[in-house]
């Protein structure tokens, strides 16, 4: 906890955002960061709850000590801060930025709607470490001996690797695209996080041992059976890439894309690289002076969202066939879980057109090239309402519906009928494994990440990355010290 009395002295506050007409100028970051003192103040609002349920089950997934840190904040101790965080997150600058904080939802000031500004304090923690040189290589000081593959350099990938080469295994980290990151580079808009933090990260592992191999793409450039026959165990932290299927008509006219090629393609552009170089559409997909409509009401969705309005786009109408949620939540009901209510994300807050209870028809168009959106109004159960028929303008329109499982080709394709796979409550088809031992159907093929559990947070990525980096620690010693 913090100060004894501080929740009842001091107002809950944020970080700031420059103005909406300022930000959609530039793809940066446009958080502004609070003072040394602004934070303090904030930490010091930790309570002393009894049972602190903002580190969980319900809270955080990486159980970061939340109560702990906010009191040596309180204590200006800031280096203590960052090694207990540290302690159960490799990368709390990720989750400080684009984590959805379910740890202030289970905030027990939170069912007076003033939680502990948490994810504020977090970022605050990770960036003041970087300010203060805490930030350097911790290089294992026995080696084991034992050499460990992972396919995949997203957040699972990267926890899971920090950890066995800090336990002394000889890493080899196999990455697809031309930088490490996954989807944390390519799918998160830079305005959202910059990725001079991935950089950071990748040179610190780089400097314990962690040896990454860009532009390999295992199960196509290289077979899977091969990494395993060089390594004691391999890690597949693959991801859930594949988009979910619409079964909207009208999807081949020219302007309609998926959302997740847009936004590599735009993070590509921002980080100086060849927008075509992974196999996504080679033509610029941009949206200045167009009408632009997006479907899906997700994180993804928001991203497309500012991403136009940063490019120029007239208009920008957001589609979700779900209701309007109430503007608050039961807390009786809910807490201390994560409730339904209207949220508005800093990209929708820029200017964009939000329609509820709307289902996407089909996607119009002249000569092969999209026109509008044809939409119509639908009931409780999803059920279109006869009547309600309209269409919206549209040059551009993105579908950002969320995905069903891991790419096609590559690893899942080269072991098809050896690697066990399972369709999920959400449509999603995964690789098979527990969350104790992450072992897949293969000896010695272990599975971590959104490629295990389907689409989800960056932090249930770290999770399972460390996870599933005890497991393999433990395979290969027959004991482990790494945390859970």
């Amino acid at each position: 906890m913090g100060k004894v009395t501080g929740f009842m002295e001091i107002d809950r506050q944020v970080a700031k955002y420059q103005p909406a007409s300022d930000r959609i100028r530039h793809f940066r970051e446009f958080t502004i960061p609070m003072s040394d003192a602004e934070v303090t103040k904030q930490a010091a609002r930790c309570m002393d709850c009894g049972i602190p349920y903002c580190h969980g089950p319900t809270g955080c997934p990486v159980h970061n000590q939340i109560p702990d840190w906010n009191d040596l904040v309180y204590s200006n101790k800031w280096e203590e801060a960052i090694r207990n965080l540290h302690s159960t997150n490799n990368f709390p600058e990720f989750t400080g930025r684009v984590c959805p904080a379910p740890c202030e939802e289970a905030c027990t000031l939170n069912l007076e709607d003033a939680p502990v500004a948490i994810k504020t304090v977090e970022q605050a923690i990770a960036d003041k470490a970087y300010e203060l040189g805490y930030i350097v290589p911790q290089p294992a000081t026995v080696k084991t001996g034992r050499k460990v593959a992972i396919i995949g350099s997203g957040p699972a990938g990267m926890a899971a690797a920090q950890q066995l080469a800090r336990a002394g295994h000889e890493v080899h980290v196999y990455e697809r695209e031309t930088k490490a990151g996954g989807l944390l580079r390519y799918g998160i808009p830079d305005f959202k996080m910059e990725k001079n933090f991935i950089d950071r990260r990748v040179e610190q592992m780089t400097g314990e041992g962690v040896t990454f191999h860009y532009g390999v793409n295992v199960g196509v450039d290289k077979p899977t059976e091969e990494l395993m026959a060089e390594h004691d165990a391999v890690i597949y932290c693959g991801g859930s890439e594949t988009p979910r299927p619409a079964g909207i008509p009208g999807v081949d006219l020219h302007g309609v894309y998926d959302a997740m090629p847009y936004l590599v393609q735009q993070n590509r552009r921002v980080g100086r690289e060849n927008i075509d170089s992974t196999g996504w559409p080679a033509e610029p997909i941009l949206a200045g002076a167009k009408h632009v409509v997006v479907v899906g009401g997700g994180d993804t969705a928001s991203d497309c969202v500012g991403t136009a309005f940063r490019q120029g786009a007239v208009k920008v109408t957001q589609l979700d066939i779900r209701p309007m949620p109430p503007e608050k939540e039961d807390k009786l009901a809910v807490w201390p879980f994560w409730a339904t209510k209207m949220r508005t994300s800093s990209s929708q807050a820029e200017g964009a057109n939000r329609e509820f209870q709307v289902a996407t028809l089909e996607f119009v168009g002249e000569d092969g090239v999209l026109t509008g959106v044809r939409c119509c109004q639908v009931d409780e159960r999803r059920k279109p309402i006869a009547g309600t028929d309209f269409i919206i303008k549209a040059d551009l329109a993105f579908i950002a519906i969320g995905f069903s499982g891991p790419m096609k080709t590559g690893v899942v394709s080269e072991l098809e009928g050896k690697l066990t796979l399972n369709t999920d409550r959400r449509g999603s088809t995964n690789v098979v494994a527990n969350d104790r031992d992450y072992k897949t159907s293969i000896d010695k093929l272990y599975v971590a990440g959104d490629v295990r559990r389907g689409q989800s947070l960056v932090v249930w990525a770290i999770r399972e990355g460390r996870q599933v980096a005890r497991a393999v620690d433990e395979a290969l010693m027959g004991a482990s010290v790494l945390p859970r």
